[in-house]
């Protein structure tokens, strides 16, 4: 039997609103060119899940996903993306979902996690992501504080994780596991498996095949798409209503500040219940019709980037110090002649660089120099990386050393950091290639109104603020001053409009003597040896600073056998004399760039392996400054000892 067509789009969901905004062609979409008018329509669509029905129907037989399945990449065409996501949202409707109910996914990246998203969204409900590297009692946490009907988990060590609090979450109606691997023999009256939503999801498109479309026709902007929680640094986590419009006006802004292309390919691995990947492998995919490539898992993401070498990619400034400390290694190892050359090569890209970052010229020789390396050296290092056909590079999600971006400026990688946040909807502000600043987040997008209050915070205003917190009119009250965002940063706006960012208001350390000092310039100095991975800077209320500092495992291993350090396990190469020596010469070169009070007077070694899975990081690599002060408070007790 043939497939049905992929979609069949009823009157009421190309029913266009008289009062439509004009609109402007860019990047081959039509969107507004006013960004203070209403709706916010992308090629005629004022709602998510409206866009991804236009799309999977003109590009049907395009690839929107590539999965790798027993080492080959595997293709997945839009048509498989729409018909996959209308089995799934008709199935959990046939078992009860109601429009506004949450539907939660605990699972690492897949196109299956893309279908769920999409398919809930589209019959009316409320897509919410539970981090992979949650423990039992934070997933019953999460499922009972947003009412969870269906949870939808990936494979047998997921559903342990349900299966050892199920008692504590009676809203459930049903649990669906993608990964029958390892669950062949299991049976449970309120578990099911995907193919089984599948079948079901397929005999109610078969009973009315246009119940799909017309859901989708229903969808609002004001309606809540997806519910979005914070890693809870400073509480527990709080669920970000985030809604159709707020997600439209993010791409249609972010659009006029940034290029998209059709024949964009991405990988995707950051997980999806974060904003930033949220927006760049499922939000913007749709709206520029371009490919994305899930990574196998977090650990083969730098294996998966060299296979994909793709034109966007996007990732936290963890990611790219990781890639810069792998390249420090292999140029460790080199003949001298590589590290020679390497050495030359950064020279002539760092001469240039600094140039272009200060406004000036680059003169004809100094180019000339530049392109001689780029073509003996740089080009070859670009595509060892898996980067040779990178056109946009991003960093978010927390700040990145100025000193890195120019780095990866200087191989040829022109890497542009931006700025937002959850309650934001995505993106404040970003460079890019036309207004770049070395050491800001850019100028916010289009349509955002951004200001610096009194206190120093930063401020925005416009349709990406969030609607609020689920469930928590008093907190959402709290995030807001007369309609502009609180967000928590504290900065500065230069002449040109660009946004800087000096440090979280609730991190300033004030020492005894009074003295302010945001720890995250110097936290991100030190973060740019290939040596530290992390560092927290303490000292509020205190007489001097100090520090506790998470070392880069490979690349102090490396050092240590190199050296022929003697060492056991983690704890112990943490602890030998060479190490600590090692990193002192770090923290003595960050301290030549600062003003005594600045400086650090002495630091510890934190000598625990820490993961994603530890409480002390968040699910994107970054130290919780506060839960980490408490853990360690003996450990900075010493440091101010006598």
């Amino acid at each position: 039997m043939n497939e049905a067509p992929v979609i069949a789009r009823p009157e009421a969901s190309i029913t266009r609103r008289p009062s439509a905004p004009a609109q402007v062609l860019l990047h081959g979409v039509s969107i507004n060119a006013d960004l203070s008018q209403r709706p916010y329509l992308i090629d005629g669509a004022d709602t998510l899940v409206k866009l991804f029905a236009e799309r999977c129907a003109e590009n049907a037989e395009r690839t929107a996903h590539r999965e790798k399945v027993l080492g080959i990449w595997r293709s997945h065409s839009w048509r498989d993306y729409f018909n996959r996501s209308r089995q799934i949202g008709l199935g959990l409707k046939a078992l009860g979902l109601k429009r506004k109910e949450v539907v939660s996914i605990l699972s690492e990246d897949c196109k299956e996690w893309l279908y769920t998203d999409l398919g809930v969204i589209s019959v009316g409900g409320v897509c919410s992501g539970v981090y992979p590297t949650d423990s039992a009692s934070q997933l019953a946490f999460l499922v009972n504080d947003s009412d969870t009907r269906f949870l939808f988990v990936e494979n047998d060590e997921q559903l342990d994780k349900y299966l050892a609090v199920r008692g504590q979450m009676p809203g459930l109606i049903k649990v669906i596991v993608y990964d029958r691997e390892g669950l062949h023999e299991f049976h449970d009256d309120k578990v099911m498996f995907l193919d089984e939503l599948y079948a079901l999801g397929q005999k109610e498109f078969e009973k009315d095949p246009a119940a799909f479309e017309i859901e989708i026709a229903q969808s609002k902007p004001s309606d809540i798409a997806v519910l979005i929680y914070t890693s809870g640094t400073t509480g527990p986590p709080k669920g970000a209503m985030i809604s159709h419009e707020n997600i439209m006006f993010s791409l249609i802004s972010g659009a006029h500040a940034i290029d998209h292309v059709s024949s964009d390919e991405q990988l995707c691995f950051l997980p999806l219940c974060h904003v930033l990947e949220r927006l760049t492998s499922a939000w913007t995919p749709i709206f520029a019709a371009s490919t994305v490539n899930f990574a196998e898992s977090p650990e083969t993401v730098f294996d998966n980037l060299r296979e994909v070498s793709p034109h966007v990619f996007v990732a936290v400034p963890r990611v790219w110090e990781k890639i810069y400390s792998r390249v420090s290694i292999m140029v460790g190892d080199a003949t001298w002649l590589g590290r020679l050359a390497y050495k030359s090569a950064i020279a002539a890209g760092m001469k240039r660089t600094n140039l272009e970052i200060e406004g000036r010229p680059v003169p004809f020789l100094t180019e000339l120099w530049f392109r001689f390396w780029e073509f003996l050296v740089l080009g070859n290092l670009r595509r060892m990386l898996g980067m040779g056909r990178l056109r946009r590079a991003n960093s978010g999600a927390a700040p990145i050393s100025p000193d890195l971006l120019r780095w990866y400026r200087a191989i040829g990688i022109p890497l542009y950091e931006g700025y937002g946040q959850t309650e934001s909807s995505g993106v404040i502000s970003v460079n890019t290639p036309d207004a770049m600043r070395n050491g800001s987040v850019g100028r916010p997008v289009p349509g955002l109104e951004v200001r610096i209050a009194p206190d120093g915070e930063i401020q925005c205003k416009g349709p990406i603020n969030f609607v609020g917190y689920w469930r928590k009119p008093e907190k959402t009250a709290e995030t807001y001053t007369n309609g502009w965002l609180r967000t928590g940063d504290v900065g500065y706006i230069d002449k040109d409009g660009f946004i800087y960012i000096t440090g979280r208001a609730k991190d300033i350390i004030i020492t005894a003597g009074g003295k302010n000092i945001t720890p995250s310039e110097i936290e991100n100095r030190l973060k740019f040896s290939p040596y530290i991975s992390d560092a927290i800077v303490i000292g509020d209320r205190r007489n001097y600073l100090t520090a506790l500092i998470m070392i880069d495992q490979e690349n102090v291993e490396k050092f240590a056998q190199d050296h022929r350090v003697p060492f056991g396990d983690f704890a112990s190469l943490c602890a030998t004399e060479p190490v600590c020596e090692l990193i002192k010469g770090v923290v003595d070169e960050v301290n030549s760039h600062f003003a005594p009070v600045e400086q650090i007077k002495t630091f510890r070694i934190i000598d625990v392996l820490l993961t994603a899975e530890d409480d002390e990081l968040t699910p994107t690599m970054k130290l919780k400054r506060s839960f980490v002060e408490r853990k360690y408070k003996s450990l900075i007790d010493q440091m101010y000892a006598g």
